[in-house]
């Protein structure tokens, strides 16, 4: 198709589109009137502030203080499961209210989003893609995807595959007992709600592979432990991990 035809189409579409059925940004109601808008307008995405310069090298914990990063006392004292892990951006503001409208308004259309969030905010970085075979994202128990519709760490996971070229290994980390969300509990009994309750099936597919393990959000980092020591006891060389926001 000729370019200015395409172009055009692509205007007129959009025009329909806002007559027949407007509509506006969830969170500053601003009207959605560019292409490929959907459901948040460009200027509140524009509006996150991604990457934090102060964060520990391995766990990915950001640091209050403006400093080099740096390994923080908590793996200096023990390393974690995983090799590195890294944050695009603070668990506040626009881009946690973009995150509960994913979750729990069921707009499937922002994990695409939220991935490439993710790519502009932490594709350059070296050590969280050097050498990564497989992409896999941190799943939910059977019963809790059915009740929500969707995995969104998985939606997540297959759009930063796709961008980066990397496979996707969807459905081998499992998670075999429904414990209560994370969320629903405080920081010091997040750590027991996810212990065991995690495995690989099929784990020749990824044995002796860097595993990229990706996840919405880092909180106390009790999952992301638990997923990784699954996966290394099943034969990964290494894990690396992803979220999109850190609380």
């Amino acid at each position: 198709m000729i370019p200015s035809l395409s172009k055009k189409i692509s205007s007129f579409t959009k025009l329909a589109e806002l007559i027949f059925f407007p509509s506006f940004c969830e969170l500053c109601s601003s009207l959605l009137e560019f292409p490929q808008e959907r459901v948040i307008c460009h200027s509140c995405w524009k509006s996150i502030r991604t990457s934090h310069h102060s964060y520990c090298i391995c766990c990915g914990r950001f640091f209050e203080a403006l400093e080099e990063p740096h390994l923080c006392q908590v793996c200096l004292e023990k390393r974690p499961p995983f090799s590195h892990h890294r944050s695009c951006a603070r668990y506040k503001g626009k881009l946690k209210d973009i995150i509960l409208l994913y979750k729990y308004r069921h707009f499937q259309v922002l994990g695409k989003d939220l991935a490439r969030l993710v790519c502009r905010a932490l594709g350059k970085e070296e050590e969280i893609w050097w050498k990564v075979d497989v992409v896999v994202p941190v799943p939910l128990h059977p019963k809790r995807k059915k009740k929500r519709g969707f995995n969104q760490a998985q939606i997540i996971a297959e759009e930063l595959a796709r961008i980066k070229g990397i496979e996707l290994q969807d459905g081998l980390l499992v998670k075999t007992r429904n414990v209560p969300p994370q969320t629903s509990l405080r920081i010091e009994e997040r750590v027991r709600n996810v212990t065991g309750v995690f495995g690989v099936v099929k784990g020749e597919k990824i044995r002796g592979k860097v595993v990229l393990l990706v996840d919405d959000v880092y909180t106390t980092g009790s999952t992301i432990r638990e997923c990784s020591s699954a996966l290394r006891n099943a034969g990964v060389k290494e894990v690396k991990a992803l979220t999109v926001a850190q609380a």
